[in-house]
């Protein structure tokens, strides 16, 4: 398929897979967080529009929750039949972290989710409330097990080799690797992001609409708040994951600077832009900044950063995706926090609702945060390589021994039946942001003695028009 050999089939099918599940994780991590704010604010205040926000968001959240729970179902089965010789090398450390995860966070998850959706009229207030909590913190811990298990692969500690085989001998040392702190929370810091900007850009939308309902406005608010505040916290805990990252896979960040030699006593500048070259070992057209390199990478100006020829080529990542999937998600950070500085000083102008421009910058925004985190994801896998784990085992040897043509077909299907089915899954979300929230709403109605069903909740008048 398009020359590629069954390596390099078995990367971009993963690739593929995991860019379209860490959609639905990230979304839910923060409505989850989300519901229950509201669902605390609504108990506190008796305010029905963040009872309003509460249902409809609740109703996105389920269709998230779903998603991703079958999308990554198709993830842990490719350890098995795509990546067996990773399995057989590591399994004894991923397959128990991925196992905590299920025994933690999706049983708790699983547990409440169903009192969180039906069961408003079903249960007490404080009962439903804590479910709510049960299952933001259960996608919580989530993250948790999932951000373990990758980490070590990255930085892997507290196992010994035994006869190629990978052993634990410290758990304590696998979960907590070096990098595994900062991985944490730049991801949930991420997923926080990515579904702030996801509900101001669904307000954003519906204003410019003149919809002028208070809890449009309460829950543009909220996320412009969250945009200013998490943004500026965000780049700190990625400038602190940087310096971990340099600490411990210096190749990877000689590649995300494109940067090939370090002249003797030299301070290393920092490109801006440019085109690394991995044939001609160069970074072409490169525009840059004197020893800026130096004082953000190791906060002075004499250090110098490792470059890519210190590195052999064999060992050498891809220094042209990381380069740019790097300086994206960089680059959207830095829209992130002038949405918010934006919105700051047009809040303080009472400008924040009414400002057209710049609610079309909200809603352009939206998809930012995911973008991000794709962007980030690519320069951390892709940063990795040749590696699967790092210093440990290399891709190559991780892979199952598949034909060209069986990794050919299932790809395409993967295409197919993803595109499709999910799909479906992200045309009925944008059904659902479109109806918004409603000023009057019989919230979780009975219906024949049946709880009201999440996903019934698309207007009868989409109903209607399909049925025309």
């Amino acid at each position: 398929m398009f020359g590629l050999d069954a390596f390099h089939l078995a990367r971009i099918q993963f690739a593929f897979t995991v860019s379209f599940h860490i959609i639905f994780p990230a979304i839910t991590i923060g409505l989850a967080s989300y519901l229950a704010v509201l669902e605390g604010l609504w108990l506190k205040t008796k305010n029905p529009a963040w009872r309003s926000l509460y249902h409809f968001w609740s109703k996105i959240f389920a269709v998230n929750f779903g998603m991703g729970v079958v999308s990554g179902l198709v993830m842990a089965y490719q350890f098995g039949t795509n990546w067996s010789g990773f399995s057989q090398f590591a399994g004894s450390i991923t397959g128990p972290l991925l196992t905590y995860e299920v025994l933690t966070a999706f049983f708790l998850e699983a547990g409440f989710l169903g009192v969180m959706l039906f069961g408003w009229n079903k249960v007490g207030p404080g009962l439903h409330f804590f479910s709510t909590c049960m299952v933001a913190l259960g996608t919580l811990i989530s993250t948790f097990w999932i951000l373990a298990s990758n980490s070590w692969m990255q930085t892997p500690q507290g196992h010994e080799i035994v006869n190629g085989v990978v052993v634990p001998v410290d758990w304590f040392a696998v979960v907590f690797n070096p990098s595994f702190p900062y991985r944490l929370f730049h991801m949930s810091i991420a997923a926080f992001l990515s579904s702030a900007l996801f509900v101001g850009a669904s307000a954003a939308w519906h204003l410019l609409r003149g919809n002028k309902n208070p809890a449009i406005r309460k829950m543009f608010s909220m996320a412009l708040w969250m945009t200013l505040i998490v943004a500026p916290v965000q780049a700190l805990v990625g400038d602190m994951h940087g310096l971990n990252t340099l600490e411990h896979q210096p190749a990877k960040i000689a590649a995300i600077e494109g940067h090939w030699e370090n002249p003797p006593g030299e301070p290393t500048p920092l490109l801006l832009f440019g085109w690394p070259d991995m044939e001609q070992e160069r970074t072409r057209y490169g525009l840059e900044i004197p020893a800026l390199g130096s004082l953000i990478l190791t906060h002075s100006l004499d250090k110098q950063v490792p470059a890519l020829k210190e590195f052999p080529k064999e060992d050498r990542p891809n220094s042209t995706i990381v380069f740019w999937s790097f300086r994206i998600m960089v680059a959207l950070g830095l829209l992130m926090m002038l949405l918010g500085v934006v919105a700051l000083w047009l809040r303080y102008k009472q400008r924040i609702y009414t400002s057209r421009p710049f609610l079309w910058f909200a809603l352009f925004m939206g998809p930012a945060g995911l973008v991000a985190i794709l962007a980030g994801w690519v320069t951390t896998e892709v940063g990795r390589q040749p590696w699967v784990v790092y210093g440990l085992q290399r891709t190559r040897d991780a892979v199952s021994a598949h034909g060209d043509l069986q990794m050919s077909v299932s790809l395409l299907a993967f295409i197919v039946v993803y595109t499709s089915v999910f799909g479906v899954g992200y045309s009925y979300m944008v059904r659902l942001i479109k109806k918004g929230p409603e000023e009057h709403e019989s919230y979780a109605t009975e219906e024949d003695g049946r709880p009201a069903r999440p996903l019934s909740a698309a207007d009868a008048e989409f109903t209607s028009r399909e049925k025309h």
